[in-house]
């Protein structure tokens, strides 16, 4: 599908680029038909990566290119190359470069990921926008603020969940949010909320998934007197911990690190983690089949 990201004109000195992500029955010629096919159309292929699952037989690509003409070509073209990747046999989504991403952002209390996601934004980091902060808590509301961000305050309790996820769902449509954040927000997303979102929603797991899922996992590694810690950056489904890897990074601890070691440690993780998983999802670099990911250099 075209990912509908709000069109944002480039400057004078930018060129926007498409990025296609496809993948399908692994065939010959694969490659070659797909260069060709933008080589014909007069476009410059700037990156193209790709791989193959042996044991699956499926077919991976992610290949980016400027196309040549006159304003207005680049959405054509990104139609064009979507009714071409079906007549392969293919699935494919298609990017615009010049089409910026509206991120909202969900927080509890914790605020280590929260203020590391905004300040990579505000640096340009990320080829997307953070347009909104939700958080059943408060405790950010002033930060956001200061930031420039909008703040919302949706509580959640065990017995107004409905309503505050229909709050949720709400304000996600009016914002017109194209990825959901969980950056460290401490409620479960429902099954049926996670499908009426209907866009990618990114957590970030305080484990080296999957060990020690659920609640309090630097407790449970202590306990088990583990000598690595890790946090995972996954896309959140109606499985709790379970959705498509995206990121993972480890920290080495001993015997002489005690629990609030190993949180001061894996909050440093857990940061560097969500944000290169954020990174790389808004650079068309993530492409999901099944539970699995294939993550493109």
């Amino acid at each position: 599908m075209l990912v509908g990201f709000p069109l944002v004109f480039p400057t004078a000195m930018e060129t926007p680029t498409l990025i296609a992500l496809l993948h399908g029955p692994d065939q010959p010629g694969l490659v070659a038909r797909v260069s060709g096919w933008i080589f014909a159309r007069g476009g410059n292929i700037l990156h193209a990566d790709q791989h193959r699952d042996r044991e699956a037989g499926i077919f991976f690509q992610r290949i980016e290119w400027v196309p040549t003409g006159s304003a207005g070509v680049a959405e054509r073209e990104a139609g064009d190359f979507l009714a071409f990747a079906a007549s392969l046999g293919m699935q494919a989504k298609v990017i615009l470069s010049s089409r910026r991403a509206r991120i909202a952002v969900f927080v509890s209390k914790a605020d280590h990921c929260f203020h590391d996601l905004i300040l990579r934004w505000k640096a340009g980091d990320f080829s997307g926008d953070i347009v909104a902060i939700a958080g059943n808590h408060t405790d950010l509301a002033e930060a956001a603020r200061g930031y420039g961000v909008p703040f919302h305050h949706i509580p959640v309790t065990a017995d107004t969940k409905p309503q505050a996820e229909a709050r949720q769902l709400a304000l996600l449509n009016d914002l017109g949010a194209d990825l959901v954040v969980l950056a460290r927000y401490m409620q479960v997303l429902s099954a049926d909320l996670l499908e009426k979102i209907g866009r990618p929603v990114i957590n970030i797991h305080h484990s080296f998934l999957p060990a020690f899922a659920g609640g309090k996992p630097y407790h449970q590694a202590h306990a088990r007197g583990v000598k690595l810690i890790g946090a995972t950056a996954h896309y959140a489904t109606r499985d709790l911990d379970e959705g498509p890897i995206i990121h993972q990074d480890v920290a080495q601890v001993t015997h002489r690190h005690g629990v609030e070691d190993l949180v001061r440690k894996g909050r440093d993780l857990e940061k560097t983690v969500l944000a290169q998983a954020v990174r790389w999802h808004l650079e068309g670099r993530v492409l999901v089949y099944g539970n699995k990911t294939v993550v493109f250099d």
